[in-house]
């Protein structure tokens, strides 16, 4: 019989003492790997379930099992698709979890490529290292397979932004009825928790994460992401919370300031000039777009010669067309001037090849999109000044491995990183002045110019982050710092301790705290 059915008893208050802990299961200390156990009354939530990546020591936390049962946790919270924040969740139901992953529609749709490319990756190592031997293990064993991100993906729930949903438990069990506590609500308000998701302006479909349970409010950040940019919104202000979770990778520093697009400009007509190619390492989804606008824009404006551009990486061919259909949930500029585009011919059918078209809102006059193997050889292999856009961002895989095999001792060539590259990267090398880089088992010199913009990051650096936290009309009880490096950590906590004089704490890796 429903529990609905029973006339419900309400007991005295002071019973009534519910149990609310975090656990900081990773980005705690270093800016990936992000998970965050939310326990309250008997649940278990995690919010973001996210591969640590980056320094070795790092990515074995991947390979090391979870303080808790996989099958004891009842649902999961995604913030957005970046492999940081969802790359584990594979992983997590192989080993048993059958919860609700709770996210946006866009970032359900991300995740549709982001997850089976990272498991291709995973089995594709597996077997690079079986067929060399460079594992310690025999057999060496990915990750996880193909056959768990297919699973994972029909686990998942997507919510609109700024609709509060109950989270609910694994489908058939009874953790998705309402239960009655102690103390609690009568009519049963309090009793399941709630998520709503606010727009954060980091990528197609991110969101902080506004749990409500037991009378606390909790606010999971994500990411930050920033002002006045183009492609995505600005992030949406917050005026309150209990509990904020507060991402820092940029705790330490600023973004340069906006040239209007001058220093990019200069950059690939410099490199056109010397009749080199413009390689640019790019995360699949979300920079890509970016680099597209301000390349479409540059060449409308008559600022670069008209080049070839390709884009080879499949997964951000399908990016492109996911963010072309949700124009209505991007920064409102792209959607008027791509309907202003349309109105003055420059889309006509005519001048665009078919496979454009559903990425017009970002397609530049030779854009070109690589889809097989093959195609990206003959890419590698072509002595064309051209602009290349391949992942990874951070030069860890990917195929502009070989494009940067291919160009990186040419001083014709150049180099441009367009976003955060993390420590023990080869992206961070290079833009460290490495003088040498191993690439595909071999060392190359490095001849090419390498070049770094900060500017299309989709982290809101301090500044941004202090105006974002001055949208709140009451200082959380307390805030958290997470997604951050012990540097960038420490300089938001004392800017924020200074400047607001609010309470702060830097999570600790696997530290377990009360929320009061």
């Amino acid at each position: 019989m429903s529990l609905n059915c029973h006339r419900r008893i309400r007991y005295p208050v002071a019973l009534a003492s519910p149990s609310i802990s975090l656990t900081f299961l990773g980005a705690a200390g270093t800016v990936t790997g992000s998970k965050h156990l939310l326990e309250a009354d008997g649940r278990r939530i995690l919010v973001d379930c996210g591969l640590f990546q980056g320094l070795k020591e790092l990515r074995e936390r991947n390979w090391e099992p979870l303080p808790i049962d996989a099958a004891s946790v009842d649902a999961v919270i995604l913030t957005h698709a970046h492999l940081d924040h969802c790359g584990y969740l594979p992983r997590l139901v192989s080993a048993g979890f059958r919860g609700r992953i709770y996210c946006t529609p866009a970032t359900r749709e991300l995740c549709s490529l982001v997850l089976p490319d990272a498991a291709h990756i995973q089995e594709e190592d597996a077997r690079e290292a079986n067929r060399h031997g460079f594992s310690k293990h025999s057999p060496a064993l990915p990750l996880y397979t193909s056959v768990d991100p297919a699973r994972a993906l029909t686990q998942f729930q997507p919510v609109g932004y700024d609709r509060p949903v109950p989270i609910e438990g694994p489908r058939g069990s009874d953790q998705g009825q309402t239960r009655v506590r102690p103390g609690s609500d009568p009519d049963g308000a309090d009793l399941v928790p709630t998520v709503e998701f606010i727009n954060a302006g980091h990528l197609l479909g991110s969101a902080y994460a506004r749990v409500r349970v037991a009378g606390k409010t909790i606010l999971f950040g994500g990411d930050l992401g920033r002002y006045g940019r183009p492609v995505l919104p600005d992030p949406m202000p917050v005026a309150e919370a209990d509990v904020l979770l507060l991402e820092s990778t940029y705790g330490d520093r600023l973004h340069e300031p906006d040239d209007n697009g001058d220093r990019l400009a200069a950059i690939v007509t410099d490199t056109a000039a010397r009749g080199g190619k413009l390689i640019i390492p790019s995360f699949a989804i979300g920079r890509v777009e970016e680099v597209l606008y301000w390349l479409k824009r540059l060449e409308a404006e008559h600022r670069i010669p008209t080049l070839p551009v390709y884009i080879d990486s499949p997964m951000a061919i399908g990016a492109l067309q996911f963010y072309s259909s949700r124009l209505t949930e991007l920064d409102a500029e792209l959607s008027v001037s791509e309907v202003g585009s349309q109105r003055s011919g420059l889309r006509d059918q005519g001048q665009r090849p078919q496979a454009m078209r559903h990425v017009s809102a970002f397609a530049t006059t030779r854009m070109t999109t690589i889809a097989s193997p093959q195609q990206s050889a003959d890419l590698v292999a072509s002595r064309q000044p051209a602009i290349v856009i391949a992942a990874s961002g951070m030069a860890t895989g990917g195929r502009v491995l070989r494009h940067l095999a291919a160009t990186i001792s040419n001083p014709k060539h150049t180099v441009m990183f367009v976003g955060y590259q993390a420590a023990g990267t080869r992206g961070r090398l290079l833009v460290d002045g490495a003088r040498e880089i191993k690439l595909l088992g071999r060392i190359y010199p490095v001849a090419a110019r390498v070049e770094r913009l900060d500017s299309m990051s989709a982290h809101a650096d301090y500044r941004e982050t202090m105006r974002w936290l001055s949208g709140f009309t009451r200082p959380p009880g307390m805030t958290h710092l997470v997604h951050g490096d012990p540097a960038a950590l420490a300089a938001l906590a004392a800017r924020i301790t200074a400047e607001k004089q609010w309470p702060v704490h830097i999570a600790a890796h696997h530290e377990r705290v009360e929320v009061g």
